[in-house]
This record gives C-alpha cells, structure tokens and sequence, in this order.
C-alpha cells in the first residue's frame, strides 16, 4: 500500500516572493507502482502529477496544499490505497513584498511533541520523590 505522502516545495526556502515561480512535487516513501496523485487546493482538487507548476506566485495562490497519492495491489485492481500529505500553507499577503511557506503538518506534530514533554515533565515533578 502507498504510505507517507510529503510535498517538497521548490525552490526549498520558507519566505517567497510574489511573483517567484514557485512548483510543489509530491513523493512517496512506500507504494508500489503506479501510484496516481491528485493535488488539492483548499481542499478542491486542482490537478494531477507528482508536480504541481504554481507559476508566479500571487494572492490567489495562498491557502493550503496537499497531495493525495493512490495506488491499486492485487491482479482484480479492487484493493485501493490512498494516503494524504501533510498540509503545506502558502500566504501571500497583498502589499507585502514576500509571501510565506509552511508546512501546517510537520509544525502540528512539533507542537504535539514539545505539549507531551511538558506534560510529562510536569507529572514527574509532581511524582518524583527527589530529596
């Protein structure tokens, strides 16, 4: 089955400008051939390939992106798999003179983690029988 969709913004910088050409290209870490994707825009569907051309960029561009990747296993083709990427936000802010890139999945489970240590620290404080 496919598994562990991402989306490699190119070029790979966090701050873009408007009017940059900017591409988005979606990978798979497993999945057996062929894997079909499917890019989305705010949740539309927008386009299919592994590579989304955004062209210059604008307002109209920002929101979020994600790919969702399908593949079929078995001789019937009747097993389907499908996996979706993390979202990846793009903000283009009218007036300013850049725009920003963030990958929205990859910072949530980074938030997720740094909430667990503090939590875990918090009961070992509570817990702990130090001297």
């Amino acid at each position: 089955p496919v598994a562990n969709a991402t989306i490699s913004p190119g070029p790979p910088a966090h701050q873009v400008y408007p009017g940059d050409p900017m591409t988005l290209r979606c990978s798979v870490q497993v999945g057996s051939a062929p894997v079909t994707f499917t890019w989305l825009h705010d949740r539309q569907k927008v386009a299919q390939g592994t590579i989304l051309e955004l062209g210059d960029i604008d307002v109209g561009h920002s929101g979020t992106y994600q790919c969702v990747a399908i593949n079929q296993l078995g001789q019937d083709g009747h097993h389907v798999f499908q996996t979706l990427s993390p979202e990846l936000a793009l903000e283009v802010t009218p007036g300013s003179p850049w725009g920003t890139v963030l990958a929205t999945g990859v910072s949530e489970s980074l938030l997720f983690l740094v909430l667990l240590v503090a939590v875990v620290m918090g009961w070992h404080r509570q817990h702990c029988l130090c001297g």
